[in-house]
């Protein structure tokens, strides 16, 4: 907190006496080695643009020693003080520790769309409990989302000024509209995993429990149990939060959530985003939450949680009937009418949308 509150905001009045460069892109990220997924396709629209310089600074806070991110950090806001634009995608605590300067623009692309469990100022769990400074989500300009109706509530529970938070559409999930993209994926996950062919394919994608830096799971053994009992008729994928993956529990494929979708037949969650990301295929998905009271009261969610056009399955003995059952259904009318409230500015277009705002900042 010291480094938040004093150091950093003093490189950043020191550096940001020089001026603005004009059409630098400082693309920053501290949970990630490589650039995040939510940022690319922005990244690559303006990277085949003279107009813009790119500069990304991403790396894992959590892998780094002291003295590195002393010196990192030190980099970093001798960049930030000059830049032009900032984008970010998730919380990222060094643009929010000092008064910025009003010529840089922080754009916010959030990581996930939709409303479904609590987040932000609105959980105990979300901020760090160290935490004594302004807001964690300072001097942001703009937040993308997903649709109108996450505009209030991310407004609300990021406590950002009205107008910051556009229902844009989220950068991300252009790829899911790309043919070619969802072809290539397809390739290469059956070249990788040829045991999937012929089969359906399962995508457990659980969201974790507590924070991220004690981050817990719920389901592994019950979904165990549905795997062995199902192998005849379904290939299974599980995909853990990379916080779980972390803490030395492992997922059974290497390939990104994001490449699976269009091969999956049906997505298992219990409260993860990454439904609203799958739901634009349209395809079918259902609630495995063993501990939904406990996560209900300690958490709670934005909108009802059997408010999605799915089944809810809480005794693990019975979800190989429910997967089962669920192919047997038709619900695309209702997944689509989900998808058009979460979803509603996710089109295949939202980055040249989000781009056309930005340049009004």
């Amino acid at each position: 907190m010291a480094m938040q509150q004093i150091y950093l905001p003093m490189l950043y009045k020191r550096y940001a006496g020089k001026p603005v460069e004009k059409g630098l892109v400082i693309f920053a990220d501290a949970h990630h080695e490589d650039l995040p997924f939510s940022m690319r396709k922005m990244y690559e629209t303006l990277q085949g643009n003279p107009e813009y310089k790119n500069e990304t600074w991403v790396t894992d806070f959590g892998k780094m020693g002291y003295g590195s991110l002393l010196k990192w950090l030190k980099q970093f806001m001798k960049r930030y003080a000059v830049a032009e634009y900032v984008f970010i995608c998730d919380n990222f605590l060094p643009v929010s520790a000092c008064t910025k300067r009003p010529e840089t623009k922080v754009v916010q692309l959030w990581h996930s769309g939709g409303l479904l469990k609590k987040s932000g100022y609105d959980t105990t769990e979300d901020i760090p409990k160290m935490y004594k400074g302004d807001s964690v989500y300072k001097n942001y300009d703009l937040l993308t989302v997903s649709a109108s109706c996450c505009v209030p509530v991310f407004t609300k529970t990021m406590r950002l000024a009205p107008g910051v938070v556009q229902a844009t559409g989220i950068s991300r999930s252009d790829c899911y509209y790309d043919e070619a993209w969802n072809q290539a994926n397809r390739e290469e996950f059956y070249r990788k995993y040829p045991d999937a062919k012929g089969k359906k394919v399962i995508l457990w994608a659980p969201t974790f429990r507590g924070n991220a830096a004690m981050p817990t799971l719920c389901g592994m053994e019950e979904i165990q149990s549905a795997m062995k009992e199902t192998s005849d008729r379904y290939y299974w994928v599980i995909k853990l939060h990379p916080h779980l993956e972390e803490k030395g529990m492992k997922s059974n494929c290497d390939l990104p959530s994001e490449k699976i979708f269009a091969v999956a037949d049906l997505l298992i969650t219990d409260y993860s985003s990454v439904l609203f990301d799958y739901m634009v295929y349209e395809k079918p998905f259902l609630f495995f939450a063993p501990d939904f009271d406990s996560f209900d009261h300690a958490r709670g969610f934005y909108v009802p949680y059997d408010s999605f056009p799915c089944q809810i399955v809480s005794d693990g003995t019975k979800l190989a009937a429910a997967i089962d059952r669920e192919f047997t259904q038709n619900r695309t009318d209702e997944i689509r009418k989900c998808l058009k409230y979460h979803m509603q500015m996710c089109d295949g277009q939202a980055t040249e949308r989000i781009l056309e705002v930005v340049k009004n900042l």
